[in-house]
């Protein structure tokens, strides 16, 4: 059913028409579509003016002339932290106009403007910037059979306790304190586990748990290369290509003489980049099913 409070004329006439020759106002809405009030409004409006357009000026006057819209738009986007309530004390300054915040929230969703939560990323130099146009411009040709030689890999910590930041509730205004809307959480360090893992296209490897303290070059090559990378790469064969990032574990000597004695061929990684390690999808999901 249609959810348009006025009908096209031509339409809006027949509606008449209908009515006029002894139908319901349910029947017409039905036959219509659209809602018994629209036909209400409307026969109402041909019985106190005989016509079915809108007069000029009906309605509720608008609060906020063009030119308020115009500006409440314009200091959006040049101030694009500034909330409701700060634009709307910037409107009374600049006009006198006093409206309300949900007003200002109006004027902006009409201007196409939208309060979202901004995306984080770590900071980037022009060097990183430049470094990662390289690596793109390098690697975009490559075909999914190169990309399904590569196994991805990254280290990730999880807690064991809800992640309240992913939940939301659905609440009354002034029931903040609610015991009910209130989710707990220790002010000591929560129990996490520190894991790694990797995936490619075509498979993954096993998720190890990194137990006992702080992951070394030593522990890397005893715990995760020779039990999960280097079987990995013997059954990918010669095209194989293993990424991990630069943490210093990762680029410990007897980790690079590990691989090179295994022929283990390593992809070129940037720092600052994990963006653009697609593993990182995995542990968001990993994350979200255990907030769930």
């Amino acid at each position: 059913m249609s959810q348009q409070r006025d009908l096209p004329e031509s339409m809006a006439w027949r509606v008449i028409g209908r009515l006029e020759s002894g139908q319901t106002q349910s029947s017409v809405a039905d036959a219509v579509g659209v809602a018994k009030s629209v036909v209400a409004r409307l026969w109402n409006r041909f019985q106190e003016t005989g016509n079915v357009r809108r007069q000029p000026g009906a309605g509720r006057p608008r609060a906020t002339t063009s030119t308020d819209d115009r500006y409440i738009q314009l200091t959006a986007r040049r101030n694009r932290t500034e909330n409701a309530m700060q634009l709307q004390r910037q409107l009374l300054l600049a006009t006198g106009r006093r409206v309300s915040s949900q007003t200002v929230r109006n004027r902006l969703h009409e201007g196409g403007l939208y309060a979202r939560r901004p995306m984080v990323c770590i900071p980037l130099t022009p060097r990183h910037r430049a470094a990662r146009r390289r690596w793109a411009d390098e690697h975009r040709d490559l075909e999914q059979h190169d990309w399904s030689q590569v196994l991805f890999t990254d280290e990730s910590r999880f807690s064991l306790e809800c992640d309240t930041r992913r939940v939301l509730v659905w609440r009354d205004r002034g029931t903040r304190n609610n015991p009910a809307f209130v989710r707990e959480r220790s002010q000591y360090r929560r129990a996490s586990w520190m894991v790694w893992g990797g995936i490619s296209i075509g498979g993954r490897t096993d998720l190890h748990i990194i137990r006992n303290g702080t992951l070394t070059g030593r522990r890397y090559a005893d715990e995760i290369l020779r039990p999960h990378v280097i079987p990995y790469a013997g059954a990918i064969g010669d095209s194989f290509v293993f990424q991990d990032d630069n943490a210093r574990p990762h680029r410990a000597r007897l980790v690079e003489n590990m691989l090179e004695v295994e022929t283990i061929q390593c992809m070129e990684w940037l720092a600052c980049s994990p963006d653009l390690n697609s593993i990182e999808h995995v542990w968001d999901m990993l994350r979200r099913r255990i907030a769930a």
